[in-house]
């Protein structure tokens, strides 16, 4: 297990909290919008692969600077060289950030998304890949890959999308390539709620905190079911819960939970 209360980010803002708990990466190149570059790409996989072994961070936020989520690939850092690359390096490049969304469901931290402004292309997956999602009215999110020639297809989702906001309304904006408004994403599901530009952080940082002081140790196991189960029959989901269960029933935490219940006062979860 290794601490990452003080990972030197070299392609994005790092903080933690005092405790180490709650982390917060932001993307921090506001005078473009927060765009996206191949190193900053290779960062956050090899980041959200490493938390799997954090032995503090139980939560991550994850925002932009500015007034702006993430705007996507930077145009001329990525999309230019893509067009010049034989069909094997651009496989290389499309493998890398499919990735960064898998890293990002396989890393046990539920992650929090605090969307402002643009949200676009990358910068839409990157937000679609995290577990909850606090937007502002001036949200825009746009997955806007066929406005490039390309297919909506791309960092999972053709798979990802339809299961947040069903079929039919991902269909719509993968194959045109609007953007979604927050108050569509808000009704959509894509949102779990919205809130003023100067209390999404806060609202973002309360969210993060609330899930790192729970049970951590039952909302890993919350997070991989999720996920999991994607591909399961019902047969296979009930008895997978069921053994997921009766592992949380041996930990500390449920006894804490217990006790505090009969002694009428709140539970301290530690997360064993």
């Amino acid at each position: 297990m290794k601490s990452f209360q003080h990972y030197d980010a070299r392609h994005f803002g790092w903080a933690c909290s005092d405790d180490g708990r709650v982390a917060t990466i932001t993307l921090n190149r506001p005078e473009k919008k927060n765009p996206l570059t191949f190193d900053s790409y290779a960062e956050l996989r090899d980041l959200f692969l490493g938390l799997q072994h954090a032995s503090d961070v139980r939560t991550v936020v994850l925002t932009g600077a500015g007034d702006n989520f993430c705007s996507g690939g930077d145009v001329f850092e990525i999309i230019e060289p893509l067009t010049k690359l034989p069909a094997p390096e651009l496989l290389r490049f499309t493998r890398m950030t499919g990735d960064l969304v898998k890293a990002m469901k396989r890393a046990p931290q539920p992650i929090v998304a605090a969307v402002d402004g643009i949200c676009a292309g990358a910068g839409a997956m990157i937000a679609l890949a995290a577990d909850l999602r606090l937007g502002t009215p001036s949200a825009k999110t746009a997955f806007l890959f066929t406005r490039v020639g390309l297919a909506g297809a791309d960092m999972g989702a053709c798979g990802l999308l339809p299961r947040v906001i069903g079929q039919g309304r991902a269909a719509e904006l993968l194959f045109n390539g609007r953007a979604m408004s927050a108050g569509e994403g808000l009704a959509w599901g894509f949102f779990n709620a919205l809130h003023e530009r100067a209390e999404l952080h806060d609202k973002a940082l309360a969210q993060a905190r609330s899930l790192a002081d729970g049970p951590w140790f039952a909302h890993t196991v919350t997070k991989t079911m999720l996920n999991q189960e994607w591909a399961m029959g019902i047969e296979e989901m009930i008895e997978s819960e069921a053994q997921a269960q009766a592992l949380c029933m041996l930990t500390q935490d449920f006894k804490r939970a217990f006790d505090a219940f009969a002694a009428k006062t709140t539970p301290k979860f530690e997360g064993n």
